[in-house]
């Protein structure tokens, strides 16, 4: 290649979004960008119901369910996602109830078992950052609430969680930056997410620098919106809010 000096025009590599010209590998893309999103926003969902109910059975003193809990949590957060997806996948079908299994395999089964290992490790990682926010919540105000005649249930769910979840809500956006990251993990069980269709495309095309540059920038676009979605809603609700 040239160095661009005088006489010496440099060369340019010949590159261009030709593929974006093919209908089926854009077909093929967009099919694999909508699944990855039903698979974040379902185990987003998912992962945040589970971190709350792990919350509110975190304020029991109860030395057997915090232990529980403490497992749950260290399991998750200490093995490797994609092992959690294939333990799900290859393993549980064989310890399910047959009406259980038989029920997961009427639909996507690929696609219902990365949705539950996800979810199940995202909520780990959400459960501690609620119970982060729970402890930085003072005590008075739950005596407070108490004090004005609400139940221990009421005061959990008017006071103390609320104020958890506005606390929490920046870690909680980091961590489901990562989680959509996470969704390209369920390739390895054959889920036809966007990592899957790039990587039958590149199968198929031979073109590997083009198929994977457009997959970044998808990931890279689809990332930001989330960042900048967390930084409103921390901006909208900010931890230290008044009522």
């Amino acid at each position: 290649m040239g160095l661009g000096l005088p006489g010496n025009p440099v060369r340019h590599m010949n590159f261009s979004f030709s593929l974006l010209e093919n209908p089926e590998a854009v077909h093929m893309l967009i099919s694999g960008v909508l699944l990855t999103l039903r698979l974040f926003a379902g185990a987003l969902v998912g992962g945040f119901a589970i971190a709350l109910l792990l919350s509110c059975l975190y304020l029991i003193p109860f030395r057997v369910s915090r232990g529980l809990i403490a497992l749950y949590v260290e399991y998750h957060r200490n093995v490797p996602t994609v092992v959690q997806i294939m333990v799900w996948y290859f393993g549980m079908p064989e310890v399910l109830p047959e009406p259980i299994r038989l029920w997961i395999n009427q639909g996507n089964t690929e696609f219902s078992f990365a949705l539950i290992a996800l979810s199940l490790n995202v909520s780990a990682y959400y459960y501690e950052d609620i119970r982060s926010g729970i402890k930085a919540i003072a005590a008075t105000q739950v005596e407070a609430a108490r004090s004005i005649g609400l139940g221990a249930m009421q005061a959990l769910a008017y006071v103390v969680l609320p104020q958890a979840v506005r606390i929490s809500i920046p870690p909680i956006i980091n961590r489901s930056l990562i989680l959509f990251k996470d969704t390209s993990l369920a390739m390895v069980i054959g889920v036809t997410e966007l990592t899957y269709q790039v990587k039958k495309i590149e199968n198929t095309t031979f073109q590997t620098f083009q198929i994977f540059l457009i997959s970044t920038l998808i990931y890279l676009v689809i990332s930001l919106l989330i960042a900048v979605l967390g930084a409103q809603m921390s901006r909208k609700y900010p931890a230290n809010f008044k009522g």
